[in-house]
């Protein structure tokens, strides 16, 4: 079976942007986390072997980490 990859968009309290992304980095099953100007103050990229194993990842480890106010899962389809 293919792995399962996964960008999640992150939204952090203000000034809380570096740290969450030096955080997220440290989470196994993280590819890069990185980052950005706009809506969002963080973007990763999340490998997981099923949708089941990246929906805990993202429910039991990254929105855990403190500063982080919004998440937005957006997972990779292969047309």
């Amino acid at each position: 079976m293919a792995n399962v990859n996964a960008y999640v968009l992150i939204q952090t309290d203000v000034g809380r942007a570096a740290d969450v992304t030096r955080q997220v980095r440290e989470i196994s099953g993280v590819v890069s986390a990185e980052n950005v100007a706009g809506p969002y103050d963080v973007i990763a990229l999340i490998e997981a072997t099923s949708i089941d194993e990246l929906g805990r990842l993202v429910v039991s480890q990254v929105q855990r980490i403190e500063g982080i106010t919004h998440t937005v899962t957006c997972p990779v389809v292969n047309l």
